[in-house]
C-alpha cells in the first residue's frame, strides 16, 4: 500500500467479495485498479485453506472414525467459522485500502490542511496494517486445525490436508509483506514497532508448521 499505489484510485468494489463470481473477482483483481489486491488475495488463500480443512473433516465421519467424532465435529465447526472470517477480512482489506486512497486525495492547500492530510494518511496506514495482522493469526489457526485433523483424517483425502496448509502458508506470507509495505510508510517509529510486535515471528511459525505438515502428508502418501 505505497503512496504510488494510492495515487491511482479506483471505484469501490461490490459489497462483499464472497458474493462475487470467481470470474468477476479475478477480472477485478487483474484490472488496473488498486483494489482488490494482494491483501484480498491473501484472505482468499486462507478461506480456501479453511474450507479444505472443513471438507476433509466431513469426509472423516461415520463408524470407521467414530472414536474421533468429537474432534472432527469441533474442527469442522471452527474451520467453517475461519472460512467466513477470512472472507470478512478480504472485504476489510479492500475497505481499509480504499481509506488509504481517500486520505491521499485530501486537499493540502494550506499548512493546516497539509497537517490534517498527513495525519489522516498515517491513521489510515495504521488501520490498514491491522487486517493482514489478523490474517496471519487466522492462517496459523488453519494450519493448527489441519495438523490436528491430519492425524486422523480419511486417507483418501489426506492430500487436501497438505493443500490446506499450503493455502494458509500463502496467506501468511502475503499478509506479512502487506504489513511490511504499510510499516515503511508509517512515520512514527513507536507505532511501527508496536505494529511489528503484533505479529513478530508469527508468519515464520506458520510457514514452518505448514511446511512440516505438508512434508508429513507427502511422506504418508509416497511410502
Amino acid at each position: 500500500m505505497a503512496e504510488q499505489q494510492a495515487d491511482s484510485a479506483g471505484s469501490p468494489g461490490p459489497a462483499s467479495i464472497g458474493a462475487e463470481t470467481i470470474s468477476g473477482y479475478l477480472a477485478r483483481l487483474a484490472s488496473r485498479q488498486p483494489t482488490p489486491g494482494g491483501g484480498a488475495a491473501a484472505a482468499l488463500h486462507a478461506a480456501q485453506g479453511a474450507a479444505l480443512v472443513a471438507m476433509v473433516a466431513r469426509y472423516t465421519t461415520g463408524p470407521k472414525y467414530a472414536e474421533h467424532a468429537a474432534l472432527v465435529e469441533r474442527i469442522t465447526g471452527i474451520a467453517d467459522e475461519l472460512a467466513t472470517e477470512a472472507l470478512r477480512l478480504a472485504d476489510s482489506d479492500e475497505q481499509v485500502f480504499q481509506a488509504v486512497i481517500d486520505s491521499y486525495k485530501l486537499p493540502a492547500d494550506t499548512e493546516e490542511l497539509k497537517a490534517a492530510k498527513s495525519g489522516a494518511i498515517q491513521a489510515a496506514l495504521v488501520q490498514a496494517a491491522q487486517t493482514p495482522a489478523q490474517l496471519i493469526k487466522l492462517a496459523g489457526s488453519v494450519v493448527q486445525l489441519a495438523t490436528e485433523l491430519g492425524e486422523v483424517a480419511n486417507p483418501n483425502v489426506i492430500s487436501d490436508v497438505a493443500a490446506a496448509a499450503d493455502a494458509a502458508r500463502a496467506a501468511a506470507t502475503t499478509a506479512r509483506v502487506n504489513i511490511d509495505i504499510n510499516l515503511v510508510a508509517i512515520k512514527d517509529p513507536s507505532v511501527r514497532s508496536l505494529l511489528a510486535d503484533q505479529t513478530d515471528g508469527l508468519a515464520d511459525k506458520v510457514v514452518a508448521a505448514a511446511d512440516s505438515l505438508a512434508a508429513r502428508v507427502r511422506e504418508r502418501i509416497l511410502r
